[in-house]
């Protein structure tokens, strides 16, 4: 099984802020405790792989596995955006971006780009997944980049899918070797928490 998480909830998170990869800031309080209903709810993973961004650092952390650090699940490269309130982001950039996912605002990365990276990483995995628990800490966008090649759909779904700090993703490798999603933004794990 692929175990696709996103990491715990960090203050630019609770803050509304567009959190790529130029700010890296790491969990909370409440991230915190998320990760450890996180590790809680899941059985002990083969291999655990992370973006190397802290907050994921931290996450991945808490399976108590060696952790492999692989670039290509680092978050969106917002460019000039990152650390924009998302309520500051004008109207015209967000209906140009959800048009688009080849348009890279601010000078950043492509939700098209990003798609190819993740891609590129869930296929490498796939063997390996169909056989034992692999799981890769991650963020939003590669998240739903993950979901995209799981249901063989274009990196537009992201624009369809809501992502929780701290949720899980599962999917599956049938026996022909394709890619099958069990599940998607689990969070019964965190109900409770605040």
């Amino acid at each position: 099984m692929l175990i696709v998480v996103r990491h715990g909830r960090t203050p630019a998170n609770a803050s509304g802020l567009l959190l790529g990869r130029r700010l890296d800031p790491g969990l909370d309080d409440l991230g915190r405790r998320q990760v450890d209903a996180l590790a809680q709810a899941l059985p002990a993973p083969d291999r655990v792989i992370s973006s190397p961004l802290l907050r994921t650092r931290e996450t991945a952390a808490a399976f108590g596995h060696p952790v492999e650090l692989d670039d290509r699940w680092i978050e969106l490269d917002y460019g000039t955006l990152d650390g924009t309130p998302l309520r500051d982001v004008p109207v015209e950039v967000w209906a140009a971006w959800r048009a688009d996912p080849d348009l890279a605002p601010g000078g950043g990365e492509s939700l098209a780009v990003l798609g190819e990276r993740v891609r590129s990483a869930c296929d490498e995995l796939a063997d390996e997944a169909a056989e034992r628990d692999v799981l890769v800490v991650t963020h939003v966008s590669p998240v739903k980049a993950a979901l995209a090649w799981a249901l063989g759909v274009g990196d537009e779904v992201a624009w369809r899918a809501f992502v929780a700090p701290a949720s899980i993703t599962r999917i599956a490798i049938t026996v022909e070797g394709r890619p099958s999603l069990h599940a998607f933004n689990g969070c019964a794990h965190l109900d409770g928490l605040t």
